[in-house]
């Protein structure tokens, strides 16, 4: 272009910071804001993956160059739809992509599912990542624990109920979720999922985690290691799935080692019914058999299990925001190649959106750079027809949030909360450790790193 392009990029996870990418690269005019309603940068890759996964979290890496560039703004603590309307950004841009992604459960609809001792797994998730609007306390009062899912997320969960409160504390676990998995009585941990071996959803380094604990014996219940044409066509074509099957048979055939928790993965169980009466006490599954063409069905035998809490890890799903469509069966934002459609199926003019609440929660880092990839190449095939930003000078928009009164935060704020976090953590022989309270990110954010060190 040969004027200046201003556009506003809504959440900074992966999916928002590699739209930036993108459009910093592809026009020396554009210059981006990425908004997002937490104070800090990184999104899921900060709050949705486990504590005892650094070597995913080496994408930071990659993300913080992008928001050190010097065409790349970061604006954190301001909620897209909530504290601003959608239109109220209009003047200070020529478009905007939303990529707010996905931290809602999936419902299951089951019998029992809203008794006390039944949780969703993003919510859990929130609370060992030490989200600042999660509860600080959890109830883990459970021995015996059920975890519904196959995929990378129910891994997780079941990984950190199962792991003793010792074995995270090199990690950047923060110390409210370090105190309260200590007290935590479970003894077992059951994993539950619908289909086979041959249609897990998790990946081989998640598998292996599984059984690096000294603590944790995982133990793969052989009666559910079944497997039809499909699995095995899969097992053929996927190598993924081959040494995640190969890995879950070598489990199933050796000898118990004898550990104080135990880890179980069960397959071919479907959950039916959530069990108690007042709260969880146990979970009703149905056997499933494999039909040939990667699905089941169910077999009208069922299994009730003796456990006091039960975990769903079915999948995520993205919010609504405030005057945009959306498609509460999808979780999605209706478009076209990342263009926003209104009702009638026309596009929204300088509407674009990409990552999980533009095409659901599935793919991993390779699949959300192609998604950003198509809708940034629509917004600049149709920059020429979108009308310039009326107030365009960068610092206008910081002028509007402060009049709102909002407590805004920055990438040289967020430095210093990074900075913060990381000094907390050294005297342990921690990574970092996380600040939790919101209220606390802001101050540490927006206090000069001098006064920070003088401790005012």
């Amino acid at each position: 272009m040969d004027r200046p392009v201003r556009v506003a990029v809504v959440g900074a996870g992966p999916a928002g910071i590699y739209a930036a990418d993108i459009l910093t690269k592809a026009d020396p005019a554009v210059t981006v804001d990425i908004f997002d309603r937490l104070p800090t940068p990184y999104g899921l890759i900060r709050y949705g993956v486990a504590p005892d996964h650094p070597r995913i979290k080496e994408i930071v890496t990659a993300l913080h160059q992008v928001l050190d560039h010097p065409r790349v703004r970061f604006i954190g603590n301001v909620d897209y739809g909530v504290d601003l309307k959608p239109e109220e950004l209009d003047p200070f841009y020529d478009a905007t992509v939303v990529a707010t992604g996905a931290d809602r459960d999936r419902e299951l609809a089951i019998p029992g599912i809203d008794l006390p001792g039944s949780f969703g797994a993003a919510d859990f998730v929130s609370w060992y990542d030490g989200h600042p609007d999660a509860p600080r306390d959890w109830p883990l009062t459970a021995a015996r624990v059920a975890v519904i899912g196959a995929g990378n997320v129910a891994v997780d969960v079941a990984r950190i109920l199962a792991k003793t409160a010792g074995e995270l504390l090199e990690t950047e676990i923060p110390d409210n979720v370090h105190r309260r998995l200590s007290t935590s009585p479970v003894t077992d941990v059951h994993v539950f999922s619908r289909r086979g071996p041959g249609q897990v959803k998790f990946t081989p380094q998640e598998l292996r985690e599984l059984d690096e604990s000294p603590n944790v014996e995982v133990v793969v219940h052989p009666e559910g290691l079944e497997f039809d044409d499909a699995s095995l066509a899969t097992i053929r074509a996927r190598r993924t799935v081959k040494m995640c099957v190969d890995i879950l048979q070598n489990w199933a055939a050796r000898e118990p080692r004898g550990r104080a928790r135990r880890l179980h993965l069960h397959f071919l169980q479907a959950p039916a019914e959530i069990l108690g009466t007042g709260r969880v006490t146990g979970l009703r599954t149905e056997t499933q058999q494999l039909t040939g063409d990667g699905r089941v069905r169910g077999t009208g035998e069922f299994t009730d299990w003796d456990v006091q809490a039960v975990y769903r890890a079915i999948g995520y799903l993205s919010r609504p925001i405030a005057d945009l469509p959306f498609d509460p069966a999808t979780g999605t934002i209706p478009h076209a190649a990342g263009r926003v459609l209104d009702l009638d199926g026309g596009p929204i003019p300088g509407r674009y959106v990409t990552g999980w609440i533009k095409r659901g929660p599935v793919g991993l880092i390779g699949h959300t750079k192609k998604d950003a990839h198509e809708t940034i190449t629509s917004l600049l095939a149709d920059l020429p027809a979108l009308p310039p930003a009326t107030h365009g000078d960068p610092a206008e928009v910081l002028t509007h949030l402060s009049r709102r009164g909002l407590a805004y935060t920055t990438w040289t704020g967020w430095q210093r909360l990074d900075r913060h976090e990381v000094n907390l953590g050294r005297p342990h022989g921690r990574k970092r450790v996380k600040v939790v309270s919101r209220d606390e990110m802001i101050d540490i954010s927006n206090t000069p790193s001098s006064l920070l060190s003088e401790g005012i």
